[in-house]
């Protein structure tokens, strides 16, 4: 099983963005302390800007900030926004469906990883950004300035 950066990219320029909500942080700004390039920030932050999980502004002050407080969206808001699953699994043999061995492991497979799925959402939805930031916080992670 693979697993996507996207989410963990995703929830910690959300934290950035909660630990200075008079700022407006730029995706070049962000890009640094995540390790990435600007452009995969600005990628990930154009999909929850259309959740309405963050606004843009554009100009030479512009930059990334929250559209509303940290305590109004959830963990699972963010994963949503993504589109993607957590869990990955390629199929064992796409090109050989004749083969009842293959479906039968397929099938199990995807069932498993359905229910694992929603055991990961339903526990991102107990946990909100403000919960994730605080605990950042008490850990002594840096602001960016």
């Amino acid at each position: 099983m693979k697993r996507s950066s996207r989410l963990s990219i995703a929830l910690h320029a959300l934290v950035h963005l909660h630990a200075q909500p008079d700022k407006q942080l730029s995706s070049a700004a962000l890009a640094t302390c995540l390790m990435t390039n600007p452009v995969v920030v600005r990628r990930i932050l154009g999909e929850l800007r259309e959740a309405d999980i963050v606004e843009a502004s554009k100009g030479p002050n512009g930059g990334w900030t929250l559209s509303r407080p940290a305590t109004e969206i959830t963990l699972r808001d963010v994963y949503a926004a993504l589109g993607e699953r957590m869990l990955l699994r390629t199929e064992s043999d796409p090109g050989d469906t004749t083969c009842a061995i293959v479906r039968s492991v397929d099938r199990v497979m995807h069932d498993f990883l359905n229910d694992a799925e929603a055991l990961l959402a339903a526990r991102l939805q107990r946990v909100r950004l403000s919960d994730l930031a605080t605990e950042a916080l008490h850990a002594g992670f840096p602001r960016l300035d």
